[in-house]
């Protein structure tokens, strides 16, 4: 048996849940780092507004210059120094993340999945600095994450998890995966 901490991984398109899923993970007593927020720390710390343009780019200067791991290898001395051992990550982008955490980590993989309308609809409503304001831009953005790789993420995920249902849906499914994962 490994002595390996179980680290769940998050992925799934911008409104698709991400976010929702791991505030009911906090809820229950699981740490959750966000992967977007080192990209929006980078953005602070060089004085930038947190525009979707700005958020983008940096995102794709911190995989040019690291390699498309660079965001995760940032993540895991986060991880490695957290006490609780119920551990999860909101916003994984490509499986080379997935590799990245897998050498430090047990993972489980987890995908939440809502339509493209339900998404849209759902980030128009947010009110996030880096939300689309009209669809062109929803997707672009789209196209950009799925340019990082976050297709093949969530093709090969190992849990699917639907969310065009609502908050009480999503609660019942994860409940039922973390039931499998006991």
């Amino acid at each position: 048996m490994s002595t390996k901490r179980r680290l769940l991984l998050i992925t799934g398109m911008a409104g698709s849940g991400k976010t929702t899923l791991a505030e009911l993970l906090r809820e229950k007593d699981y740490k959750v780092f966000t992967m977007g927020d080192v990209i929006r720390h980078e953005v602070r710390m060089r004085n930038q507004e947190p525009t979707p343009e700005n958020l983008g780019k940096m995102a794709e200067n911190i995989r040019k210059t690291g390699g498309d791991a660079a965001v995760a290898q940032r993540c895991i001395p986060l991880i490695i120094g957290e006490p609780n051992n119920r551990v999860a990550i909101d916003g994984i982008r490509s499986l080379d993340e997935v590799d990245t955490f897998a050498e430090a980590f047990n993972t489980y993989l987890i995908a939440v999945h809502a339509s493209p309308d339900t998404r849209y609809d759902r980030l128009k409503n947010r009110g996030r600095s880096d939300d689309p304001p009209n669809r062109q831009v929803f997707r672009v953005r789209d196209r950009r994450e799925l340019g990082f790789g976050m297709g093949n993420a969530i093709a090969l995920s190992d849990y699917i998890i639907n969310n065009d249902n609502g908050v009480d849906s999503l609660e019942k499914e994860l409940d039922k995966l973390l039931r499998k994962l006991r």
